[in-house]
């Protein structure tokens, strides 16, 4: 009998989500009763806002919203998404211009594919998000690590960007506010950036879902606001996550060049077709109603952000650059490598984080994930109590 044929190799190559895998891993501990607690998911603990809700639930009872609609998203979302984008980005589109997704990952996802081609080389300034070296992979691409350690705040500059180029490189990912990290760049720096990327003929792909938590009156300039020149060769991803506590309900969005979108349109309406109707709703809501309880998340996320840069650095061996963005600190931990804690000395951040899950039942995702060994990432996107009691545990077991 003949043997059966393989199974995808380009699939089988992608890892599982670091952050995704962590988190499961903190719940099935969770629900065998033992009391860990996660700094492991990007996701607010807030409820998401009552008008939003009330808008679906009204969304539901319309039949029409039961069937097929536009794969690219319903117009009423896509031109909230346009205003929203002027507003935020300082980027004038067309609502044909904008692509709604599922969540901000299928718009990663989709982004890649749509510039990206077999054996091209993308700039990944690290530490960066997961997910982005897989979907460069998937893209046939390949991923060229760009790394900015805990003395730069985590922020490439453009010789390091230029000594990375070589004549493959056709992409630059650029991310601020940064997931790991929480780092923003300054609008200087976003500006010399993107003057690169222009002179360079790169196209530059943009997260800019975390673009409305900022902390200490800095603002999350956006590269094409800062080289308006850019917006030709830049795709934008962005979505309703994270600002407005709704990442269950899927809805992200891509905004980029009319080519470039005709592309990413084509390939959804063959990969998912719409959007959940309902959630798409809901997302205009959050779009266009009052933004006071986003603002209260922003409030409590500073609040957060604050408490646990100060008790983290209580920690000797542990170096916390201020993050003035997201909702993650990402300390530089390697002053706690190669010492013994409990009858274990860890001599990778990997290692360190299974000492902290076993010992202290602490849940962090380490560097490895986002880049080079040596720091974690502490989501702290969770309630207050929980926050400083899961330090407290790390500064018992660091003492």
């Amino acid at each position: 009998m003949t043997s059966r044929a393989p199974l995808s190799r380009k699939l089988s190559a992608i890892a599982e989500s670091a952050t995704l895998k962590v988190d499961a891993k903190a719940k099935a501990l969770q629900a065998a009763g033992r009391p860990v607690i996660s700094y492991a998911a990007g996701e607010p603990d807030f409820a998401t806002p009552s008008y939003i809700v009330d808008a679906a639930a009204k969304a539901l009872q319309d039949p029409k919203n039961y069937r097929y609609t536009p794969a690219a998203g319903l117009p009423v979302l896509r031109e909230a998404i346009a205003a929203k984008t002027l507003r935020d980005s300082g980027l004038e589109v067309a609502p044909s211009q904008v692509i709604v997704t599922n969540g901000g990952k299928q718009s990663v996802y989709q982004a890649f594919q749509t510039v990206v081609n077999p054996g091209d080389e993308v700039l990944l300034p690290a530490p960066y998000w997961t997910t982005y070296p897989e979907a460069i992979a998937l893209a046939e691409g390949t991923p060229v690590e760009v790394f900015a350690g805990a003395d730069q705040d985590y922020k490439v500059t453009v010789a390091q960007l230029e000594a990375a180029r070589t004549d493959k490189t056709t992409v630059l990912v650029f991310v601020s506010p940064s997931n790991p990290t929480g780092s923003v760049y300054t609008p200087e720096e976003t500006a010399e950036i993107g003057r690169w990327a222009l002179e360079h003929g790169i196209w530059v792909i943009t997260d800019e879902i975390y673009q409305n938590l900022t902390y200490e009156g800095v603002r999350a300039v956006s590269i094409v606001e800062a080289v308006p020149e850019l917006a030709g060769q830049t795709i934008l991803v962005n979505g309703v996550a994270k600002t407005y506590a709704m990442t269950g309900w899927r809805v992200g969005w891509m905004v980029g060049p009319a080519d470039a979108m005709k592309l990413a349109g084509n390939l959804q309406s063959h990969l998912s077709s719409n959007v959940n109707n309902v959630a798409q709703i809901a997302a205009a809501a959050a779009l266009t109603g009052p933004q006071d309880e986003a603002e209260q998340f922003r409030l409590a996320f500073d609040r957060r952000r604050q408490l646990i840069v100060a008790e983290l650095s209580k920690i000797d061996g542990v170096e916390v650059p201020n993050p003035l963005g997201a909702f993650y600190a990402y300390p530089d931990v390697r002053g706690l490598l190669n010492r013994s804690w409990g009858g274990v000395t860890p001599t990778t951040s990997l290692e360190l984080a299974d000492l902290i899950l076993e010992q202290a039942e602490v849940a962090v995702v380490p560097g490895e994930a986002f880049g080079p060994s040596g720091y974690l990432r502490l989501s702290y996107a969770l309630g207050d109590d929980q926050l400083l009691e899961g330090i407290q545990r790390l500064q018992r077991l660091f003492a």
